[in-house]
């Protein structure tokens, strides 16, 4: 096989894994525009905050890391819960873009909490994996990318099977079509929309973790939150497999922008902008996403 053709393989599968991280990501905006139509700008503060749960788990109580993982995904749950109820509870009603300001607030004062319990140092995990590379073929994938994902993709695959075979997640996929006729089949409106966000807040959390795992955390972890977005832009809003394939195209070209393009910009970096090219050109043309529907509204 020619080096070249190595190089290329190389490329793809390591942006398939990048994609599945933004994938993960994605998912903790997907679940909840889908049962309450409001984007969570905070998504990437979540993220951060389960990050440091687990974090503290293991080093501060040598807890091992199933144990660390379930921990801060409760504590997240508890989180996405309390938010919902204390603060956009009360804003039910209100104009769709006056929660969304909400939740920038919220991201600034979770980033603010996080700053003083945590400062803003960065932090690594203890080794949980082992350190040797994964070979496919003529592919070497970190461990501390492969591994993490494993559990993006089985987490993914969770929230998916969820959505579709569980009480719960009909009730939400209810809710999302018409919350009017959800509520007179009986289902509690204000229940699904804590539950959706006690969800979105778990699935943040486990993809805090992911990247914390790659590339240490610290309260600026909460960026890649918005840099996820042309992610859920390019799925469909309302999407959860529109976000794992958006995950995976957005990686792949990264990856191949990084790989071919930024060598010849003379330190210039195409790779970085790549996700907001994407962005735009699919709000022109296509705004509602590969698989979302037609009727998400351009913001």
């Amino acid at each position: 096989m020619s080096e070249g053709l190595v190089h290329l393989l190389q490329l793809l599968v390591s942006g398939v894994v990048t994609g599945g991280i933004y994938a993960l990501v994605a998912m903790g905006f997907v679940v909840v525009y889908k049962a309450t139509r409001v984007i969570n700008f905070a998504t990437g503060e979540f993220m951060m905050l389960g990050a440091f749960f687990a974090w503290t788990a293991m080093s501060a109580v040598q807890a091992p890391f199933v144990v660390a993982l379930l921990v801060a995904v409760a504590a997240s749950a508890l989180l996405g819960m309390a938010t919902e109820r204390l603060v956009l509870r009360p804003l039910l009603g209100q104009r769709t873009i006056s929660v969304i300001m909400v939740t920038i607030g919220l991201a600034a004062i979770f980033k603010g909490l996080a700053q003083i319990a945590w400062s803003g140092d960065y932090r690594s995990y203890p080794a949980i994996f082992p350190r040797a590379p994964i070979e496919l073929g003529p592919i070497l994938l970190p461990s501390r990318q492969f591994y993490p994902f494993l559990i993006a993709v089985g987490a993914i695959a969770l929230v998916g099977l969820g959505f579709r075979f569980t009480r719960t997640g009909v009730a939400m996929r209810a809710t999302a079509d018409d919350q009017m006729a959800a509520f007179g089949m009986g289902i509690d409106i204000r229940r699904i929309f804590s539950l959706s966000w006690s969800l979105a807040a778990m699935t943040a959390a486990v993809a805090g973790i992911v990247v914390g795992i790659i590339g240490g955390i610290s309260p600026q972890l909460g960026a890649i939150g918005l840099r996820t977005f042309p992610v859920v832009i390019l799925g469909g809003l309302d999407s959860i497999g529109g976000a794992l394939v958006g995950g995976v195209i957005i990686g792949v070209l990264e990856n191949l922008a990084g790989g071919y393009v930024d060598p010849l910009l003379d330190g210039a970096s195409l790779k970085e902008v790549v996700p907001f090219v994407v962005l735009v050109f699919t709000l022109m043309v296509r705004p509602y996403g590969l698989f979302g529907t037609r009727e998400v509204e351009r913001l």
